[in-house]
């Protein structure tokens, strides 16, 4: 993403009742830091910045509109949204929010969201900041009155959901989002578990690690340490009277990312473990296109992409499993986090191929031993199939489909004269 996550020395502020910003904005004080010190990093981060105003790049067959109307907008967001031709009721809807000095539609066409909406027939919205609000476009994930439940920009999100769900039916929800839209995703899924079933923070922080423009830096980097418990003592007290099902967490970053710290991502899969009542400790641990995968209590999975900076990640080309395209801070790493992430939520299921009967063995004794059966991800937690086995399983039977594995004396199958995966 962009090569910072917040805007220092502008806050949320909208309201005509607010001290006039130079420039005609209205403005928040960027508070604790002193006007030559906000200036100087001004410079810096505009200078680094210079290279990153993300182009749109080009996709004929769909683009994002814009919505109005959708609710009071305490936030002062803009609203776009694809939903692909035919798309029935009852289908989820997708949050994604872009990061600093980025726009809906180049995120959009950048990381692939909207050709997996096709794929598996799910509106997704792109929420938009506007410079009114903060000047490099960064969702203000590190104030309160914009993350807080049924406050500023935080609640012009879950209203742009609401709206979507009646247009389109939808039951269900999820948001991912990059850099600063990974903050505000962190605080989305904090203040709203009764939205959202799942979420996705790519290079973002923990929700409540920073309060203000000062402590918002320390965030980014270094890091902030705290125990699981405190971090998900934040997360509880976002919305204290709920007590349901949290959502499911994937976690990405980037092993060299210099902008937001990878001990960010640690600090995330510790808060959202604790939030879910799941320990520290990774049920799984694996490779996935060749980077660490770690699943902990199969509703929290992080991804170390090894040698990856500051963005998100992709890979482009015309396979099931490949998205986007390359940009500023969308980086091609072989791997597409956006079609790993509806994967992790279980919403790649719009139309399941019929699995090809299995031939029952002849003769009165089978020829394997036991039987198991679940989802591929059930399968794949126990322990039972390899990525590559549950990819092609995925494939077969549908991703959320339950079907019985056999054991044999070289391992599981779907097969139940043991023929191999």
């Amino acid at each position: 993403m962009p090569s910072h996550v917040i805007e220092p020395a502008a806050g949320p502020g909208r309201r005509a009742s607010r001290p006039p910003w130079p420039g005609g904005r209205f403005r928040r004080p960027a508070a604790t830091l002193t006007a030559a010190v906000a200036a100087g990093v001004t410079v810096l981060l505009l200078a680094a910045l210079s290279v990153v105003a993300m182009s749109s790049p080009a996709r004929a067959e769909a683009t994002p509109g814009e919505v109005t109307g959708f609710g009071s907008n305490p936030g002062n967001l803009r609203m776009f949204r694809y939903a692909p031709p035919g798309l029935t009721d009852g289908r989820p809807v997708v949050v994604a929010l872009h990061g600093c000095t980025q726009n809906a539609s180049g995120y959009a066409a950048a990381t692939g969201w909207m050709r997996l909406a096709d794929t598996y027939k799910f509106a997704v919205v792109f929420p938009q900041q506007q410079t009114a609000n903060n000047m490099n476009t960064c969702f203000n994930w590190f104030e309160a009155g914009d993350t807080r439940r049924d406050s500023g920009e935080a609640l012009s999100i879950k209203q742009m959901v609401d709206r979507t769900k009646r247009d389109h039916g939808s039951t269900s929800a999820y948001v991912s989002g990059l850099s600063a839209g990974g903050g505000m995703t962190s605080a989305m899924l904090a203040a709203y578990p009764d939205v959202f079933s799942g979420g996705g923070v790519i290079a973002g922080l923990p929700h409540g690690c920073a309060n203000s423009v000062a402590t918002a830096f320390s965030c980014m980097s270094p890091g902030v340490n705290k125990s699981p418990a405190e971090w998900g003592d934040k997360v509880r007290a976002a919305f204290p009277a709920y007590a349901g099902p949290r959502p499911k967490v994937s976690i990405w970053h980037g092993t060299t990312d210099s902008t937001v710290r990878p001990m960010n991502a640690t600090e995330l899969m510790e808060q959202f473990t604790d939030a879910n009542g799941t320990d520290q400790t990774p049920d799984t641990t694996d490779t996935v296109g060749g980077y660490p995968h770690r699943v902990y209590g199969g509703t929290v999975e992080t991804y170390q992409i090894t040698g990856m900076g500051h963005g998100q990640p992709i890979d482009p080309g015309t396979g099931p499993a490949q998205c986007g395209t390359a940009a500023a801070y969308v980086l091609d790493v072989n791997i597409c986090s956006a079609h790993h992430l509806v994967r992790f939520w279980g919403i790649d299921d719009s139309a399941p191929p019929t699995p090809t009967p299995t031939p029952t063995p002849t003769g009165t004794t089978p020829p394997y031993s036991d039987t198991a059966t679940g989802t591929a991800t059930d399968h794949y937690v126990a322990q039972r199939i390899t990525v590559t086995e549950y990819n092609r399983l995925g494939t077969a039977h549908g991703y959320t489909t339950p079907f019985t594995l056999y054991r044999c004396e070289a391992g599981w199958t779907d097969k139940a004269d043991c023929s191999p995966i």
